[in-house]
């Protein structure tokens, strides 16, 4: 059996800034401030950003986890509200659909997340996209952890839990579209491929050691071929 956990933002979709904006919002209503306007988001967890940010704007961690809990409800909140004002924002990744129905045919495949987003949030884009959650049997998200470093470990235990199976880190495959993706699951020994429908190309995710990357994930045979190639190579 193979755990094959997708990133969201930039690999499964895009929502034209929704995150941002409530995060933003959030950051206003909770803190007073939104924080540095251009800071980067990709590849960090929904807390990881708060804490940079509020960080940079001379918070104390204190502080910070004081009110985290607060900011992220209300993040989510908004969230909703900005997917549900700007629903033309939102938009899937060349390849996704296809690339689902085809892994979920497979009785050696399992499918998951491997998220930043809080599981409240992720839930909502991918609503938002017309992709039903459920679909991914296995979830770890930043709601489970502030390093996504931590979180490949994480969907090996639920994948044990929830689903009865016990997936060695060299049958797990990450697929996203930072360097942060193909980096999180070394730890664990698991394979990562890179898409570069994000802000990274093709060389660079390379680069950063991906096991296989694409342009996008319209190629489904290929896709399919490189995941369960990379599933199965020894760690």
């Amino acid at each position: 059996m193979k755990l094959v956990l997708f990133d969201i933002d930039g690999t499964i979709l895009l929502t034209d800034g929704a995150g941002r904006r409530a995060i933003q919002r959030a950051l206003r209503e909770v803190f007073g401030s939104a924080g540095p306007e251009q800071h980067r988001f990709d590849g960090k967890t929904d807390p990881q950003i708060v804490r940079e940010m509020m960080r940079l704007d001379g918070h104390p961690d204190a502080h910070i986890d004081e009110r985290m809990p607060r900011l992220l409800e209300r993040y989510v909140d908004y969230l909703g509200e900005e997917l549900a004002a700007h629903p033309a924002g939102v938009r899937l990744m060349p390849g996704v659909c296809p690339l689902l129905d085809a892994l979920e045919q497979r009785d050696d495949v399992l499918l998951g997340l491997l998220t930043g987003n809080l599981a409240g949030g992720a839930r909502a884009k991918l609503c938002a996209a017309g992709i039903e959650p459920h679909r991914f049997r296995v979830g770890a998200y930043g709601s489970d952890h502030e390093l996504r470093g931590e979180l490949p470990a994480v969907a090996q235990r639920r994948a044990r839990a929830e689903c009865g199976v016990d997936i060695a880190g060299r049958d797990v495959v990450v697929i996203g579209d930072t360097p942060a993706d193909i980096a999180c699951g070394r730890s664990i020994g698991a394979r990562a491929i890179g898409v570069a429908t994000g802000h990274y190309g093709v060389d660079e995710l390379r680069r950063h050691g991906a096991a296989a990357v694409f342009a996008d994930l319209s190629d489904t045979a290929a896709v399919v071929d490189a995941i369960l190639s990379a599933a199965t190579v020894s760690s």
